[in-house]
């Protein structure tokens, strides 16, 4: 096997980073989303059904330049909001973390969504007759039951986020120890000439990483199915 260089594994640890920011950041939103989707009535209910899980059938590309116009030095959130802040997210390492998030986000809420779905509802409606509030409820009941979910989701997430390649090249691009993740170094050394045994190399890093995520959630999964 060749040896790796600092480049590539600088785009290990950030395919690790960025994969496990984006989960946290997303695990709250998505928990509030799968918990409005299960428990409560609203209109637009199917118009926010849809756009959770739109970025499932749009290719990734299409996410990326979608965030790019977002974004981006003309579009509405980074003219009007970003810049007069100073930050600055295009072409940076917190562009893939947006992109990654967006990307897994369906993953992550329709796992989390699955499990809130099978809590019997007159617990919750015991425990408000107890006189437990909404986030009594929430935190002693829903999230308890529903954490195989959570976690579920995230590690979905996780394993996601670390073959992330269409939209992060968009919004982040490829900048060797910048934004460089290991999907878009395989793309470098494969475009490359004599780069084929450097690109199969990471491939394998990338297989061995993804198949220890599998195997926890298999167990992880298991684990939880003894105790109940």
């Amino acid at each position: 096997m060749p040896e790796f260089s600092h480049s590539d594994y600088l785009a290990i640890l950030l395919s690790l980073k960025i994969s496990l920011v984006a989960t946290f950041i997303s695990l709250p939103l998505g928990f509030t989303v799968a918990y409005l989707m299960t428990f409560k009535r609203f209109k637009g209910k199917v118009a926010l059904d849809v756009l959770v899980n739109l970025p499932l059938t749009l290719p990734p590309v299409v996410i990326g330049y979608l965030l790019l116009l977002m974004l981006g030095q003309n579009g509405w959130l980074g003219k009007w909001v970003l810049q007069p802040l100073g930050i600055k997210l295009i072409f940076t390492w917190k562009a893939a973390v947006i992109a990654t998030a967006v990307v897994g986000f369906p993953l992550m809420v329709r796992s989390i969504r699955t499990n809130m779905e099978m809590i019997d509802r007159r617990l919750i409606q015991v425990s408000r007759t107890l006189g437990a509030s909404r986030f009594d409820g929430i935190f002693t009941i829903i999230i308890p039951l529903s954490l195989r979910g959570i976690i579920a989701g995230s590690i979905l997430m996780f394993a996601r986020g670390l073959g992330e390649f269409g939209a992060t090249i968009i919004v982040a691009g490829n900048i060797p120890g910048v934004t460089q993740t290991i999907p878009l170094a395989i793309y470098e050394y494969v475009s490359s000439p004599k780069g084929d045994s450097l690109a199969m190399a990471l491939c394998s890093v990338s297989i061995a990483i993804s198949v220890i995520v599998l195997v926890f959630y298999e167990w992880f999964g298991r684990k939880m199915i003894k105790r109940k």
